[in-house]
């Protein structure tokens, strides 16, 4: 298997660069700011249908697989961890309130630290400004 695949690299690596060769058209550097503001244009009109393009192939393509995937998701795995989720949920619940509440009142704490640290960095910013 290992031979195969070096074979098939190494035959690609020869034949991958030989496709440049029987191009017929190079291309070339633009000579002034004419041909470059030309160029630009003709980029920005080939690209304003874009957005459509990616909307209409995202909704058709994408969308409807990603449904289908959420929609066997929830009938086969969600359905079946769902009521050992919700008892495993309702026996923590009292030790999150209390967590909750931990981190509520340690957040209180550091508040006024924070809002003096806030104040300094914008002085330092406004400096900076200046």
């Amino acid at each position: 298997m290992i031979k195969k695949t070096i074979l098939f690299l190494a035959v690609m690596g020869v034949l991958i660069p030989a496709f440049s060769l029987a191009q017929n058209e190079t291309a070339t550097v633009p000579e002034n700011w004419e041909e470059i503001k030309d160029l630009g244009q003709k980029g920005l009109e080939q690209s304003k249908g874009l957005p459509q393009i990616l909307e209409n192939i995202f909704k058709n393509d994408v969308l409807p697989v990603w449904e289908k995937m959420y929609s066997w998701f929830k009938t086969n795995i969600l359905s079946k961890l769902s009521p050992s989720v919700q008892k495993e949920i309702e026996e923590r619940k009292p030790v999150i309130k209390e967590e909750f509440q931990k981190e509520k009142e340690e957040i209180r704490g550091d508040l006024p630290n924070a809002k003096t640290t806030l104040m300094n960095l914008w002085q330092k910013i406004k400096e900076i400004l200046k």
